[in-house]
């Protein structure tokens, strides 16, 4: 069950690396604007904005990774705290910015809980 649980966290650490890349660097490219729905545009005048939510998303995924490679019980705490810090940004960003992040990024966040919850 703890190989499950870290190769989920990992995923969803991925995924977080993934989104920095999008908002940080790659905004204003066709890969980013069918992402996230936007046109060309609106991405020119946020980039500063893309790029420090890219950055936060960054954030996420350290934590995540550092859950990963620290002993317990600092590795534990910090998978809990971190996959319900993506749930909870997940939420707020279904109810905001489109339900789609429900899927994307709240629903793999709860799974990888549960499992790291389990795996203890």
């Amino acid at each position: 069950m703890k190989v499950l649980s870290d190769v989920v966290v990992a995923a969803v650490a991925l995924l977080h690396v993934y989104i920095l890349v999008l908002e940080m660097f790659l905004w204003t490219t066709p890969r980013a604007l069918k992402a996230f729905g936007t046109d060309r545009g609106f991405a020119e005048q946020s980039r500063a904005l893309a790029a420090n939510q890219g950055l936060y998303n960054g954030f996420l995924a350290a934590g995540l990774i550092w859950g990963l490679i620290a002993a317990d019980p600092v590795g534990f705490q910090a998978k809990v705290f971190f996959l319900i810090c993506v749930g909870v940004a997940g939420l707020y960003g279904a109810a905001t910015a489109g339900r789609r992040i429900l899927f994307v990024q709240t629903v793999p966040a709860v799974v990888g809980l549960v499992l790291v919850l389990l795996a203890r």
